[in-house]
C-alpha cells in the first residue's frame, strides 16, 4: 500500500493550529507551570530505561491535541502499519524501507516480493557473529600469522557515519582491536591513517553496495596499493572484507567470497548500520554487545508501533518539531548529549535528518507551499555551553533543543558526573525561565556597582528565556539504550516526512554534484576544459594554473 498523499495545510487540524498559535505565541513558558502544578507529570512519558520530559516546550493541551489531530488527518496509523509491513513507501526508488526488519525477532515475518527477509538477515547475522568471533579470538589472521589488532571501515556517508558514531559512543565496551574510518576521498586522510597501520595485522573492509562509489573506491584502491608494497596479490583475500552487492568487482579486487557481507535495497545508507554495515561496530565492541544495540532498536519499533500518539515518544517529538518548524518559524534544531561519548551523535543525525526530510517535492510531486526539513547541529555538553549557547541564550532565532543525559556514568566518578549533570538541568531551567529586570538589577546593586553602571548593564544581562526544550534522560548509556536512541530519531524522521507529504527515503539531491564532478574530474586531469559557468571556469583555470 503507497503512503498518502495529503497535503497538511488542506487539513482542518492545520487551520486550526495556526489560529492556536496567534493565541499562544506570546505566552511565556514559564505561565504553563504558573498555572498547570501537574503538567511536568502530564508532559512526559516513562519508557522502559527512558525518562522524556517534553514540559518544556510553548505547548498547551489544546496545542497538543490538535498536533493529534494532524497526525490522524495525515493518516499516520496506516503509513506506520506500511512502514513496517514491507510496502513499497520509497516510491520514487521503488523500494521498501526496512531497516526496522534489521533488529526484528527471528520468529517475525516480513514479506517482500513474497520472500520473507527475516530468514536472510538472521543468516547475515551469523555471518557476521562467526566472522567477528574469529578475528577478536584471533582465530582468523593475517598472511604472517599475526592476529589483527587494527580494523579499518572504508566508506562514506552512512557507509561511515553510523559505525564511526556507534563505535565512538560505546568506547567503554571496546575489545582490543583499534577500529579506524577512512571516508573523504581527500588523499591526506587517507595517507594520515595509514602512518599508523601495520600491514601484517590489519584488516579492511571496503563498504559500497555498488563497489562503484568514487570516494571508497578510491580510498581502497590506494589503501590496497599500500598493502601490496608489503604483501602479494594473494594476501588480498585475508586482509580485505566487503559488505557489498556487486560480487563480479568484488572478486575482480581480490576479495575471497567468504568475506563478503550482503546489502540489501530495502535498506538507505543512512539507516544501514544495523546490517553488515556494522561489521565494524561488531568487530570493535564484540557481537554480543551489537545484538543488544539492536534490541535497544527493537524495542523502541515496537514502542513506535504499538503505542498510542499521545504516549508514543517518536510521535511526540515529530509534533513538536513540525509545530516550531511550521507555525514558529524556527528552521534549526540542535541535539545536545550530556556525554563526550556521543560527540559524533549530532553530525550523524544531520545525515539521517537532513537527507531525509530536506526535500522540497511532495509525494504527488508538487512543490511543496510550506517548511520542511530542519537544519540539525549539536555538540556535547558542558563543552557547547562554552562555545553557541550564547546564540540559543540571547540571539535572536528561535532554537528548540534536546537535552540527552543519564542517569549513571559508566567510570562512577560521581564527583564529575553531578557536575556534569547540574550543567545538564540548569541549561533548560535557565532557557525556559530566563532572568528578569528585577532579578537582574538586584544582583548588580548586591555586588556593589554604582547605580550609573548598573543602568548601564542592565538590558544586556537580561535573558528572556521562554526557550524551548526537550529533556531526554536515561539511565546508562548501553549497546542497548543507545540502539532505542537511535531507533527513536529515526521514527521521528519517519513521522514528519508523514506530516510533511514527502519522501523521506530517497536521496535525488547527492546526485547531481556527483555527474558534475566526473566531467570536471576529466576538465582537472585533461589540457582542454569543457564547458562551465564563467566563474566555475575561471576557478578550475586558477586551479590548473
Amino acid at each position: 500500500m503507497a503512503l498518502p498523499k495529503i497535503d497538511p495545510t488542506t487539513t482542518k487540524a492545520w487551520s486550526n493550529l495556526a489560529t492556536h498559535y496567534e493565541e499562544i505565541k506570546n505566552q511565556h513558558l514559564k505561565s504553563f507551570f504558573e498555572s498547570d502544578a501537574q503538567r511536568a507529570e502530564r508532559f512526559s512519558i516513562a519508557w522502559e530505561d527512558f525518562y522524556v520530559d517534553y514540559s518544556k516546550n510553548n505547548v498547551s493541551e489544546e496545542t497538543l491535541k490538535l498536533l493529534l489531530k494532524l497526525a490522524e488527518e495525515v493518516k499516520l496509523k496506516d503509513a506506520i502499519h506500511s512502514y513496517f509491513s514491507g510496502d513499497i513507501i520509497n516510491e520514487t526508488e521503488g523500494r521498501a524501507v526496512l531497516h526496522t526488519a534489521l533488529r526484528s525477532k527471528k520468529g517475525d515475518t516480513i514479506k517482500v516480493g513474497g520472500s520473507n527477509v527475516i530468514e536472510e538477515v538472521y543468516q547475515v547475522k551469523e555471518q557476521i557473529k562467526s566472522f567477528t568471533e574469529a578475528v577478536v579470538s584471533g582465530q582468523k589472521k593475517g598472511y604472517t600469522e599475526k592476529k589483527f589488532t587494527d580494523v579499518v571501515n572504508i566508506g562514506i556517508g552512512g557507509s561511515d557515519l553510523g559505525p564511526v558514531m556507534v563505535t565512538e559512543a560505546l568506547q567503554f565496551y571496546k575489545n582490543h582491536l583499534n577500529i579506524h574510518f577512512v571516508s573523504n576521498v581527500d588523499g591526506d586522510h587517507v595517507y594520515e591513517v595509514l602512518k599508523k597501520l601495520d600491514p601484517e595485522t590489519t584488516l579492511f573492509i571496503v563498504v559500497s553496495k555498488s563497489f562503484t562509489t568514487q570516494e571508497t573506491l578510491s580510498n581502497a584502491i590506494t589503501i590496497k596499493k599500500w598493502f601490496l608494497q608489503y604483501a602479494t596479490e594473494g594476501d588480498v583475500a585475508k586482509h580485505f572484507a566487503a559488505v557489498s552487492t556487486n560480487t563480479a568487482k568484488i572478486e575482480e579486487f581480490g576479495i575471497t567470497a567468504e568475506n563478503v557481507f550482503p546489502m540489501w535495497d530495502w535498506v538507505g545508507g543512512r539507516f544501514s548500520l544495523w546490517s553488515a554495515v556494522g561489521l565494524s561496530i561488531a568487530l570493535a565492541i564484540g557481537y554480543e554487545n551489537f545484538e543488544q544495540l539492536l534490541e535497544g532498536a527493537n524495542g523502541m519499533d515496537i514502542h513506535f508501533k504499538e503505542t498510542a500518539p499521545g504516549k508514543n515518544i517518536p510521535v511526540i517529538l515529530a509534533l513538536l518539531s513540525v509545530w516550531y518548524n511550521n507555525f514558529h518559524g524556527a528552521e534549526t534544531e540542535a541535539i545536545i548529549p550530556y556525554t563526550q561519548y556521543l560527540h559524533r551523535f549530532s553530525a550523524y543525525l544531520q545525515q539521517g535528518i537532513m537527507e531525509s526530510n530536506g526535500k522540497s517535492m511532495s509525494r504527488a510531486g508538487q512543490r511543496v507551499g510550506y517548511e520542511t526539513g530542519t537544519i540539525i547541529w549539536g555538540e556535547p555538553g558542558t563543552n557547547s555551553q562554552h562555545a553557541f549557547f550564547q546564540l540559543i541564550h540571547q540571539g535572536t532565532k528561535l532554537i528548540p533543543t534536546d537535552f540527552i543525559g543519564f542517569k549513571e556514568s559508566l567510570h562512577g566518578d560521581k564527583d564529575h558526573h553531578n557536575k556534569l549533570m547540574a550543567n545538564f538541568f540548569a541549561q533548560t531551567e535557565a532557557l525556559m525561565n530566563g532572568k528578569g529586570e528585577e532579578e537582574v538589577k538586584m544582583e548588580l546593586e548586591t555586588a556593589g556597582l554604582a547605580s550609573e553602571r548598573v543602568e548601564k548593564l542592565l538590558p544586556f544581562k537580561i535573558f528572556e528565556g521562554n526557550k524551548p526544550t526537550n529533556t531526554i534522560l536515561i539511565k546508562k548509556l548501553t549497546p542497548k539504550s543507545l540502539g532505542a536512541l537511535i531507533a527513536l530519531y529515526e521514527h521521528k524522521i519517519f513521522v514528519q516526512g508523514i506530516i510533511w507529504n514527502i519522501f523521506s527515503y530517497d536521496q535525488w539531491g547527492v546526485e547531481l554534484g556527483k555527474q558534475l564532478a566526473k566531467n570536471i574530474l576529466a576538465d582537472l586531469e585533461n589540457s582542454e576544459i569543457g564547458n562551465h559557468d564563467g566563474s566555475t571556469l575561471n576557478l578550475i583555470q586558477f586551479f590548473k594554473e
